[in-house]
């Protein structure tokens, strides 16, 4: 197959971008915010353009330096892999938007470049076919979350920064050991060349297999922010900046796509190895998660608290869809994996315009923001007539024969209820109430516990505000030819054989 070299595109030009922004830019914020943009809208053409190319349900192949699978690095652009590419593309065209009408970009070093580095890395992830090179993407996420985690600096952000690189590196230090157990066992790193050598293992290395593949779990656990590994996702994202709150919707969906990608390919439940050993953990982690999650935005006491733990209830959420493990709950799971990740963007966007415009006095934010926030919160909820509606329908449908249908329906119904609650006394909280006379905002205090003032919205802001919502809106509207998009791509995943033949060659057939 004549290699594709557009492939190849979405992570060579981020990384050229950011070291061209760096090195060239970096004292020039307004030359960095077109080249920025350009590149991120660049990218959306890109990614819409590989999307198209898979919908006949052709996988495609990049073999870098021409080396032949398994010995070489391998890109691989199939349904998943596509749609996660372009749901990227979007998010950060409406990150990098509000970024330059915000702001944010002029109060610290650099942001433009190590948000650059941020989505080499997330779409690094999504295209490699080699399970080491997952890893090396994973390391350039941390890296450069890092630095977009403390940009502006601040004390509070800074040792909120150190609790995640510290956690993720635990995680990175444990995916090491899980690619070496593993390597051991089948020989091969390259995902395809695993999944068949996984199918040929002797019974005397299975428990070996199921000890790396678990310790794999843990690492993308992890990144997923799923129970027991939670804890440090509402610290972080509560004190991000709120623009890089919103990117970082995608560094959790990173996490479950790993999950999905791995053990729908390498350890899928066909295998006499694995069985539905890993699904069957799966759904008490998702169950566990979504209950702390709904738990935590009703209890939350500031606005980013609440937002940080609406992500967290979504991700639970995606996993107990992802738990069912059939064609109809990959579908369910997919669809709430792109609106979740739209909803937590608009959500972290409208506190932070609820801060420019409310600053660390007691009047209440405009009608705009307010009407925004309402938005938003319909959206995290999964309240109509937006899609999270949609998505959780389809989770409830889709699990209407699952053996635990009643705990899934009761956990799902009860936390949106929580959720609800929680977004209602909050809102009504800052939005319907007058403060306290002298009380000062804990979102409208800077990283040190200072007051920001107040000032006007600006136009661009509000603008990029709406993207994510917009996106929401056409999410719901289309909801019909995207789920039938989204189960042809369930129903790829669920046939590994394909995406095996499409990096091996026919001849992988014969083992």
């Amino acid at each position: 197959m004549t290699p594709n070299h557009w492939i190849i595109l979405p992570v060579v030009m981020p990384a050229i971008m950011a070291a061209v922004m760096a090195m060239a830019m970096r004292h020039d914020v307004v030359l960095q915010r077109v080249f920025s943009l350009t590149a991120t809208v660049a990218l959306i053409a890109i990614s819409a353009g590989l999307f198209i190319s898979t919908l006949d349900g052709t996988i495609h192949t990049y073999q870098l330096g021409d080396w032949v699978p398994p010995f070489g690095i391998v890109l691989v652009l199939d349904r998943l892999s596509a749609m996660m590419l372009l749901l990227t593309s979007l998010l950060a065209a409406g990150v990098i938007l509000y970024v330059a009408g915000s702001g944010w970009d002029t109060r610290g070093w650099h942001f433009h470049a190590l948000f650059a580095f941020q989505v080499m890395g997330v779409n690094g992830a999504f295209l490699t076919g080699d399970a080491f090179n997952l890893f090396v993407f994973f390391e350039i996420l941390l890296i450069a979350s890092y630095g977009l985690m403390i940009h502006a600096g601040g004390g509070v952000r800074l040792r909120a920064g150190l609790q995640y690189v510290v956690m993720n590196l635990a995680g990175s230090t444990l995916f090491l050991f899980a690619m070496g157990t593993l390597y051991a066992v089948t020989g091969t790193l390259n995902m395809a060349d695993m999944a068949l050598r996984v199918r040929e293992l002797d019974q005397g290395d299975q428990a070996l297999l199921r000890a790396g593949a678990t310790m794999l779990l843990v690492v993308f656990g992890i990144k997923a922010a799923a129970f027991p590994l939670q804890f440090w996702l509402p610290g972080t994202y509560a004190n991000a900046p709120a623009p890089v709150a919103a990117f970082f919707a995608i560094m959790t969906k990173v996490g479950a796509y790993a999950i999905l990608r791995m053990y729908s390919l390498v350890f899928s439940p066909e295998s006499a190895a694995i069985g539905s050993f890993f699904l069957d953990l799966l759904l008490p982690a998702g169950l566990l998660t979504l209950f702390f999650g709904a738990i935590g935005v009703l209890g939350a006491k500031q606005l980013p608290r609440l937002a940080s733990f609406s992500v967290l209830a979504s991700m639970g959420t995606l996993l107990i869809a992802l738990s069912i493990g059939t064609q109809t709950g990959l579908t369910a799971a997919l669809f709430y994996l792109i609106h979740s990740t739209f909803a937590a963007a608009a959500l972290f966007l409208v506190l932070d315009l609820v801060a420019d415009s409310q600053g660390p006095t007691i009047r209440a934010p405009g009608g705009l923001v307010a009407a925004l926030f309402f938005a938003a919160a319909i959206a995290v909820a999964g309240m109509p007539p937006l899609s999270g509606f949609v998505g959780k329908l389809l989770i409830l449908d889709a699990s209407r024969d699952a053996p635990q249908m009643a705990l899934i329906w009761s956990m799902i119904l009860g936390s949106s209820l929580l959720i609800i609650v929680g977004f209602a006394m909050r809102g009504s909280r800052y939005f319907w109430k007058p403060l306290d006379p002298g009380f000062a905002n804990p979102e409208n205090l800077d990283p040190d516990g200072n007051p920001v003032a107040a000032h006007p919205i600006r136009p661009l802001a509000i603008t990029a505000g709406f993207v994510p919502f917009a996106l929401l809106v056409l999410l719901t509207i289309a909801a019909g030819p995207i789920t039938a998009v989204l189960s042809d791509t369930a129903a790829q995943l669920l046939e590994p054989d394909s995406y095996i033949e499409a990096v091996l060659g026919p001849q992988s057939g014969e083992h």
